[in-house]
């Protein structure tokens, strides 16, 4: 049996030198997201997409300074950018030092996630998914590990935030990075609430279907028929029917568990469907009403009228 090629180290990260005076905190915010290929980079930044980070994966290190250049220029949106970089760029890896120096120099706030597991968790993780490590040539999966850690030993020491993940469930790391990163964070979800027709079909990507078809129809209206349930006149006719007013007060009582339940399960989207006969009325008009109590509620919340003007 022949022997596994040996495989090339590229230099690890140098270190700042210690007297460089400590950089002026100021926004915009910058997290390199870097640590061991398999602890879990892309569900952290999954995690900081969803708290509205502007994040890129997989950029190589001399492109860092100036996506942050274009952050601090007057008129850019983006106050908080997340960098996932890793050994995947190869021998651009190495430049990374350089752009951490240009951050610190220039007074930008940034900081380091350093993501590790122990070797036997990477391994197994690795195996599940039947992809070779980045860094393993022609050698063993535990090749690359070892070859990985050597590169990153400095960068590690340097790190902000380390965080472990080899006990942690993709829900424990969700977790630990908003706790650690993203602390303060708005903790919501983002409800979407779509008015439907149930002639045309449920909504194939809905959580909860609301059935509406219980109150008076204002089709059968003459001077409403035309309408939709945008118009204040649907609006109140629907609304005034009884038992909607009372319907829609308990039903958004009974989502307060139900949604700071997803908070807990690390479920940040939900959509909601009201639906009616046809999706012109009644469930545009009892949509509109439910969003405006979650919005009260403090949730993020859109609204869609996905059948309106089919008919």
């Amino acid at each position: 049996m022949s022997e596994p090629s040996p495989i090339t180290v590229p230099q690890g990260i140098p270190e700042i030198e210690a007297a460089t005076p400590a950089p002026k905190r100021a926004d915009p915010e910058v997290l390199i997201i870097t640590g061991m290929s398999g602890a879990g980079r892309t569900r952290a930044a999954g995690v900081l997409e969803d708290l509205d980070w502007f994040v890129v994966d997989n950029l190589p290190p001399m492109m860092i300074v100036p996506l942050v250049d274009m952050m601090t220029k007057a008129g850019s949106s983006v106050e908080r950018l997340a960098v996932v970089v890793d050994v995947r760029g190869r021998e651009y890896f190495g430049e990374l030092a350089q752009a951490l120096q240009h951050l610190h120099d220039s007074g930008v706030t940034h900081r380091i996630l350093f993501l590790d597991a122990r070797d036997d968790v990477l391994v197994r993780r690795y195996e599940s998914v039947r992809r070779p490590h980045p860094l393993q040539g022609d050698g063993r999966i535990l090749d690359g590990i070892e070859a990985e850690r050597r590169i990153l030993a400095s960068l590690a020491e340097r790190a902000d935030v380390v965080v472990d993940t080899s006990e942690l469930s993709v829900h424990d790391l969700a977790k630990e990075v908003r706790d650690t990163v993203a602390a303060g964070a708005a903790d919501s979800l983002r409800v979407n609430v779509v008015a439907f027709g149930f002639k045309y079909g449920l909504p194939l990507d809905a959580d909860h279907v609301v059935d509406v078809r219980f109150l008076a129809n204002p089709y059968w209206i003459t001077e409403l028929r035309h309408l939709t349930g945008q118009d204040e006149a649907v609006r109140q006719y629907v609304l005034g029917r009884p038992g909607a007013k009372e319907f829609i007060d308990r039903y958004v009582a009974a989502l307060e568990p139900v949604l700071a339940g997803y908070l807990a399960e690390e479920k940040r989207y939900v959509t909601i469907a009201v639906g009616c006969t046809g999706g012109k009325h009644r469930s545009v008009a009892i949509a509109g009403e439910i969003a405006d109590r979650l919005r009260r509620d403090g949730q993020r919340v859109t609204v869609t009228t996905r059948d309106l003007g089919k008919e």
